[in-house]
């Protein structure tokens, strides 16, 4: 696919190449404030989609997978403004004007809803608000999207990057591969999607951490629930108890990890160790490694000084897994993990020190957050940084202005490059890489 645009900027022409038209396929028909009209004509083996825009906009074209398509993104050319650009006597940037039916709509209903000036609403279905909010702050532009979600209607879940751990997939994948309503980037991760923090799926355990985190939590009768969390877990055999290092982690020196179904077909762990294999409270085979992993039971893996304390471990033997997560998550079927928090009870909350997270706090980045506002809805929030169209927030800020939007409490989720936030398998938001980048966990919302 090639782009052409005009030299006014309001016409353009995509090219797919290799490509005919279906026939019969009917001619678009498209009403709105950014984008006056779309056609197409077919010459060959090209296909070529005209789009022409209203003054004042321009466009980002891209491509998704599963299933392939293509998009324009039509955004208000203001949105890109310099930030030398000044009028009247504020000195800041104009944010222009547009005079469309439904943008203005779009800014009643904001002003409506008691959202803060600079926001648009739209609703993408029942029960499914989305909020975009640019305003001129200190330093430059401020670009931030927000979904609200009614949860008389729709769920949240984690979902795992290729659908186990370890994966990295984009965020439009791992929606695809829901079928989502929407979908917003979660946990931190490592570079080969290990997850970084306490999650679970299902009931599941399926990562975890020893520091102490914030956490927000679904539970089996649908209240959604934040605090913080730390694991812990034993495993006891042959008459000796080990502390569990690590859930469907890489497994380090002198350690024991916990492998279950999250984590694929085998433990890939290597010859150098010992894994008991449980399946309903019993050891059913042991192997040195890489070892196959029950839909319905657990592989115990060992190294060094584990390995020798479970030494005496024979198959048949009983063994008894205990997982602990604390009082607050006791009945909870989904969790993630990140941190710091943001917002408790409606005021600021921003728990950096207490959670070894000083680190992301040092400048104005791109960030993502999950939250319940006071109106009892999810809200899903993305602001992005490190453009000119937008520098960021920190964590500060990002929590006033998530009270702003109605949050009664918030968690903070990984940001930078990860920071991205989609509906109906369209990125709202502009991921600071400049495309999408690969993650171990989302956040997806599911119709009930």
């Amino acid at each position: 696919m090639t782009a052409d645009t005009s030299a006014d900027g309001r016409t353009v022409t995509l090219v797919l190449k290799g490509v005919r038209a279906k026939s019969g396929l009917a001619k678009p028909s498209f009403h709105g404030s950014r984008v006056q009209s779309v056609s197409w004509s077919e010459k060959g083996s090209e296909v070529y989609v005209t789009v022409k825009l209203a003054a004042g906009c321009k466009v980002k074209a891209g491509a998704l997978s599963k299933p392939a398509r293509i998009f324009l993104d039509a955004v208000p050319a203001s949105a890109a403004a310099s930030t030398s650009a000044k009028t009247g006597t504020t000195g800041k940037p104009s944010a222009g004007t547009s005079t469309s039916t439904s943008v203005a709509a779009a800014k009643q209903a904001a002003k409506d809803a008691g959202l803060p000036d600079g926001t648009v609403a739209y609703q993408l279905a029942p029960g499914l608000m989305e909020y975009d909010y640019k305003v001129w702050q200190s330093g430059g532009w401020l670009t931030a999207y927000f979904l609200d979600v009614d949860p008389a209607r729709y769920t949240w879940k984690p979902a795992l990057g290729q659908g186990q751990v370890p994966g990295l997939a984009k965020l439009s994948s791992i929606s695809d591969a829901k079928n989502a309503t929407a979908a917003i980037n979660a946990s931190f991760f490592n570079w080969n999607g290990d997850l970084i923090g306490v999650t679970m799926i299902d009931g599941s355990i399926v990562g975890t951490t020893y520091i102490e985190r914030s956490a927000v939590g679904l539970k089996s009768d649908g209240t959604t629930v934040f605090g913080t969390i730390t694991y812990s877990g034993t495993v006891t055999a042959g008459g000796v108890t080990q502390y569990v290092g690590g859930v469907d982690a890489e497994r380090g020196t002198d350690s024991l990890v916990l492998y279950n179904k999250y984590y694929g077909k085998t433990t890939r762990t290597n010859e150098y160790g010992r894994e008991i294999t449980v399946v309903d409270g019993r050891v059913t085979a042991i192997r040195s490694g890489n070892s196959p992993i029950p839909a319905n039971g657990w592989v115990v893996s060992l190294h060094g000084a584990a390995a020798d304390a479970f030494a005496g471990v024979r198959v048949g033997d009983e063994v008894e897994i205990e997982q602990h997560l604390g009082g607050v998550w006791k009945d909870a079927k989904e969790i993630v993990s990140v941190g710091p928090r943001l917002v408790k009870d409606g005021v600021p909350y921003v728990t950096t020190t207490a959670e070894q997270l000083g680190d992301i706090d040092l400048h104005r980045e791109p960030r993502s957050a999950f939250a319940v506002t006071k109106r009892g809805t999810y809200l899903l929030a993305v602001a992005d940084g490190r453009q000119q169209d937008s520098h960021g927030q920190t964590l500060s800020e990002w929590a006033k202005l998530l009270i702003a939007f109605g949050a009664k409490d918030a968690l903070n989720l990984d940001g930078g490059g990860s920071s991205e936030l989609i509906a109906g398998g369209r990125v709202l938001n502009s991921p600071s890489d400049g495309r999408e980048r690969g993650i171990g966990l989302g956040i997806v919302i599911l119709p009930r």
